[in-house]
């Protein structure tokens, strides 16, 4: 794995992109975070041409996603490109995307659920990047910190945060660079060229609309694949929204599916993160050194501009 490298951190009056990788979007949903960028943030917007298109779910064939999205990364004069929306797409394109001039002048990505796919491949490239809300959900109600905590990255003013504690938490800390996303992705690109190594870093999780019983299978998979067994700690954020079976119940929590899986270990072990399928979806520096505390009293993640040793 290279050293990750951080890309240049934002200024007033700097160009973003927005792009729309995986499913359609309303061009109307996004015009509060467009305005948010421009006006409260400074910076000057280029819109993709995905962000008024559709082919079928999509917000355009594939060819015209990966077309639009690519020009983005080969844009030197774009200093970050955050998602409309996620949904479904990007591993649809993932392998042939071209990051040649994307490294000769690297910037922010920004997004989360489906663009875990692109996330974990600049990880894997050694870039940071952001899992954080995006265009279509930066102002929804409710929002207002994880806007700001997305701000603070993006401009170099490196977050903390504190959670209260939960009766299923490990207590513990940990000095790690800190890496995923939403676990339906993870456990998906397991064997192909964007899955993460996990050994020695803080993984964080969330998940939308899945079956209890597919949440067991998918932390199975990532347990048979040594991705939970070496870890420097877990953080677990939202799965909002999980369905059951409805005769015979499934008969667990999500968060006790997940606990259970996770039982033998010894790593920090947080629950009820402000991550995921949320409004209070707090951004997360994907590849970014970060200092975990879970104790009796509560939790503390603060990102780091290195990795100190803990005495």
């Amino acid at each position: 794995m290279p050293t990750i490298q951080i890309p240049p951190f934002l200024q007033p009056g700097d160009k973003i992109g927005i792009v729309a990788p995986a499913s359609a979007v309303r061009y109307e949903d996004l015009l509060p975070g467009i305005s948010l960028f421009r006006d409260e943030w400074k910076l000057k917007v280029v819109e993709g041409k995905t962000l008024k298109s559709s082919y079928n779910q999509f917000s355009a064939t594939d060819e015209d996603r990966l077309a639009d999205l690519q020009a983005m990364l080969d844009d030197p004069s774009i200093k970050a490109i955050i998602a409309a929306r996620g949904g479904y797409g990007c591993s649809r394109i993932i392998d042939r995307l071209d990051f040649t001039d994307f490294i000769k002048s690297p910037k922010w990505i920004v997004g989360f659920s489906d663009l875990t796919a692109i996330l974990s491949q600049l990880y894997n490239l050694g870039y940071a990047s952001v899992h954080a809300p995006m265009a279509k959900s930066i102002t929804l109600e409710g929002a207002e910190k994880a806007a700001e905590s997305l701000r603070s990255i993006l401009f170099g003013e490196l977050p903390g945060y504190s959670v209260e504690p939960n009766p299923l938490n490990r207590t513990g800390s940990a000095v790690a660079e800190i890496v995923g996303g939403n676990l339906c992705i993870l456990a998906h690109q397991i064997g192909s060229n964007t899955q993460i190594d996990t050994e020695g870093k803080i993984l964080f999780i969330e998940d939308l609309n899945e079956f209890l019983y597919n949440l067991d299978r998918m932390m199975i998979q990532m347990k048979r694949a040594g991705k939970l067994s070496h870890l420097a700690g877990l953080i677990v954020g939202q799965f909002t929204d999980m369905r059951d079976n409805s005769n015979p119940p499934y008969g667990k929590t999500a968060y006790e599916i997940i606990h259970e899986h996770v039982a033998e270990y010894d790593y920090p072990l947080t629950f009820n993160f402000p991550v995921g399928h949320v409004a209070d979806n707090r951004a997360i520096g994907v590849g970014m050194n970060a200092y975990l505390d879970v104790n009796k009293e509560g939790v503390e993640l603060h990102f780091l501009s290195s990795a100190p040793t803990i005495i």
